[in-house]
Formats: C-alpha cells, sequence, structure tokens
C-alpha cells in the first residue's frame, strides 16, 4: 500500500485474521498501523495484491455493496468521529437506528452500555462539551453497540486512565468471547501484556507476529459486565 507516489506504507503483507481472533497491532508511529486498519475496514484499497474481507474481494466488489460490508464492522478512531449535533446517546444509537431499530428495542441497551462506560450521567450531553476521555469511551460504546463481526480500535485508551484503560479491555476482550474478530493498534505495553493476545508487530511496513504471552490477572472489581441483548 501507498499513497500517491510516495514509497510503500506496508509491503510484504500475508495476514489472514481468523473469525474470533483477538490480536494487538504494535509498531512505532509511522509503521503503518493505521494504515493497515483503513484496509480492513475498507476506508482504502491496496495499491497491490489482494484483499478479501468476508468472503469479498474488495478490488472487484461492486462499490454500492461496500457499505453493507462495512455495517459488519465496528471501528473506534482516533479522531473519534462523533456526531456533534447528536447527544451521547443518539451518538451511540445512530448504528442501530440506521439498521431499522426502534428506541424501544435499543433504548435500555444503549443507557446501560454508556453507564459501563462511566457515562451514564452524560447521556444527553453534547460531543463538544466532553472531555477527550469521555469521546474516547463514547467511542466506543458505539462501536461495539452493534455486536460487529470485526472490531477494530486504533489506540483506544490513549485518552483514559489506567483503570479506565482495564475496564475497555476486559470489555473488548468479553466481546471476542461472544465471536468478534478484535484487533487493537495499541502503544500500551502493559495492556498488550495483561490481554495475553497475539501481537501483530509492524516495523518498516513489514508484518511479524508474535506469540501470545500468559496473560496478567485483572482486578476483580472488573469482572461484572452490562447485562444487555449487547454483551
Amino acid at each position: 500500500m501507498r499513497y500517491g507516489q510516495a514509497p510503500e506504507v506496508l509491503r510484504d503483507i500475508d495476514l489472514r485474521l481468523t473469525p474470533g481472533s483477538f490480536h494487538f497491532l504494535t509498531g512505532a508511529s509511522g509503521a503503518g498501523k493505521s494504515s493497515l486498519l483503513k484496509l480492513i475496514y475498507i476506508a482504502a484499497k491496496p495499491s497491490g495484491g489482494h484483499l478479501r474481507i468476508f468472503d469479498h474481494d474488495i478490488l472487484t466488489t461492486p462499490r454500492t455493496e461496500l457499505p453493507f460490508l462495512r455495517r459488519r464492522i465496528g471501528v473506534v478512531f482516533q479522531e473519534f468521529h462523533l456526531l456533534d449535533h447528536l447527544t451521547a446517546f443518539d451518538n451511540v444509537a445512530l448504528p442501530l437506528r440506521i439498521v431499522g431499530q426502534k428506541l424501544e428495542q435499543y433504548q435500555s441497551d444503549v443507557i446501560e452500555l454508556l453507564d459501563w462506560v462511566g457515562l451514564g450521567e452524560r447521556l444527553w450531553a453534547y460531543p463538544p462539551t466532553l472531555s477527550g476521555g469521555e469521546k474516547q469511551r463514547l467511542s466506543i460504546a458505539r462501536a461495539v453497540v452493534t455486536k460487529p463481526d470485526i472490531l477494530l480500535a486504533d489506540e483506544p485508551t490513549g485518552n483514559v486512565d489506567h483503570a479506565m484503560a482495564l475496564r475497555i479491555l476486559r470489555l473488548l476482550v468479553e466481546l471476542n468471547r461472544m465471536g468478534t474478530t478484535v484487533v487493537i493498534a495499541s502503544h500500551d505495553q502493559d495492556l498488550v501484556a495483561r490481554s495475553g493476545m497475539p501481537v501483530l508487530h509492524l516495523e518498516h511496513g513489514r508484518l511479524s507476529t508474535q506469540p501470545a504471552a500468559a496473560p496478567r490477572q485483572f482486578p476483580d472489581d472488573f469482572d461484572t459486565f452490562p447485562q444487555t441483548g449487547i454483551l
């Protein structure tokens, strides 16, 4: 993958994400982590080679079909990509409304999920009034609310404290146990080590794999998850 005539950002990548797998994606700034995530959520196409998502060849799939594939992928962006004119509740509920769910179908689930990520008292706040950490947690709640087939997270704990980072990791691990394939790009080596998950490492545009290490124990108070239709 390259941008314009610039040198290749990614080269010789040979990767298959097994359904239900969980990987951390590591590497120095500029190594190509965000570019690899863009390929997976079909925000970009490779400059060469092949890319298949859900058994669809992305290079030949009609453009009109791509939005339906993207709906099966949840993304936590570094820039949040929240809609400033919608409340926290409505930002999280939006993916459910797009697929046709009614308020009575999702209201309790969205409220409980927002409460679980620490935004229970900010349901009706608008993104411009939230802190960076609150926006990060709101973005995560929106990404997981549909229980996607694939969840991609680009530095999802970069704007939260350590305790909330562990809570977010537990949420993503639980989502993975329910069958969602998870890829997290992160510089947080403690989070990587604590997860015990295998690591994909990018260096100079090339990808290598590292086996899973023995996970560190989570604090006991992170064992409770929302008892909703989401998880």
